[in-house]
């Protein structure tokens, strides 16, 4: 992570992925152009390392020249372009290619075409290193596309924030959720992990997330999630972890402006918790914790077997079950907990005693993290 200014970023592209996606760039140009000697034309300020290292790698004979346009603010493009500094040379019946290092609204694109329409070029053909297509709003043509970015504003290799961070050999992307709380909660059977979980929510101003509750919901109204877990159930067939995940997904991006979240239920593996680390980090965010809810074997089953009384449950009624399921419990969450504690995100709390205490003491992790 790096700040510049008053923003955060995160890493993005490696320079080892920007170099071969230059390579590879500089040997399509070259097969379909020949013998020709083209001009190679740089949009600064923001292409001056693209055109360095894709020059050193053109194998052939090549013209390089510059021209610089402004139309970026801040971190957003701007629908005012100017040419500040114009070409020099005369480009009559020659092949021009320029060398953009990112394409993303197509307003910049829109003035190099005016401009090179009075230029009489043979040709004129758009390289660019970074494409947003999502942001695209233009119909020119785009003959050589580097690598394909979702709609986010990038900085490094030449591209910058208010002036930082074109020195930057690798690409980072702005980090646009800073402060968000998201805990995964968990908790042998009869922990009263439902119960804390309510508590939690409200005083954290948090989104509770039940796997079981997204499973029913989407099940019970028939969305395409929904149906196709069910046909996996149907068939007495594991739900793919992916489906779990999108499930989740659609669930966070309907509360996009959350504080962050309480996951229960998932993940239970370490594919699911590398998804949802992966999630998480889509939505420019991590997990904070994993919180784990620590009640003795026997007072568990106590628990369960009051509780069994009123539930009508018959998995609260018999003891060799309630075992069973605290021990099935109990082998999951060995692996999270070595999972979250690699990362030092793993917390266990002593989940015996009133309610009111037992919430005491999960807040006092949460207000410390």
């Amino acid at each position: 992570m790096i700040k510049l200014h008053d923003k955060y970023f995160k890493p993005f592209i490696s320079s080892q992925e920007i170099d071969a996606s230059i390579e590879r760039m500089a040997d399509a140009i070259s097969k379909d152009l020949g013998d020709e000697v083209p001009v190679f034309v740089g949009i600064l300020n923001g292409s001056f390392m693209l055109v360095s290292d894709f020059v050193k790698k053109y194998p052939k004979p090549c013209e390089v020249t510059f021209i610089k346009l402004a139309s970026y603010e801040g971190v957003k493009s701007t629908e005012d372009i100017q040419r500040l500094i114009g070409l020099t040379q005369d480009l009559t019946g020659r092949t021009v290619v320029i060398l953009e290092d990112i394409i993303d609204t197509g307003n910049t694109l829109a003035e190099i075409h005016r401009i090179f329409s009075n230029e009489q070029v043979k040709s004129l053909k758009i390289a660019t290193l970074f494409y947003k297509p999502d942001a695209y709003k233009k119909d020119f043509k785009l003959h050589y596309i580097g690598i394909e970015i979702p709609d986010k504003f990038i900085v490094g290799y030449g591209l910058d924030y208010d002036q930082l961070g074109r020195n930057l050999p690798a690409v980072y992307q702005i980090k646009e959720t800073q402060h968000m709380t998201n805990l995964v909660l968990f908790g042998p059977p009869g922990a009263g992990k439902g119960t804390q979980a309510t508590f939690l929510k409200e005083k954290y101003n948090l989104v509770h997330i039940s796997t079981g509750d997204v499973f029913r919901f989407n099940i019970k109204n028939k969305t395409a999630l929904g149906m196709l877990a069910k046909s996996f159930m149907d068939k007495g067939e594991l739900v793919p972890d992916q489906v779990t995940i999108d499930m989740l997904n659609a669930e966070v991006e309907k509360n996009a402006d959350a504080k962050g979240f309480i996951f229960d239920g998932f993940p239970r593996t370490n594919a699911q918790a590398d998804a949802l680390d992966k999630l998480m980090d889509s939505k420019d965010s991590s997990i904070s914790a994993m919180i784990a809810l620590e009640v003795d074997d026997d007072v568990l089953v106590n628990r369960l077997l009051e509780r069994g009384k009123t539930s009508g449950r018959p998995d609260d009624a018999d003891e060799s079950v309630i075992r069973n399921r605290i021990t099935e419990y109990y082998n999951k969450t060995a692996i999270l907990k070595d999972f979250y504690s690699a990362q030092n995100k793993y917390f266990g709390v002593d989940g015996v005693g009133s309610i009111k205490d037992i919430t005491t003491r999960l807040s006092s992790v949460i207000d410390n993290l």
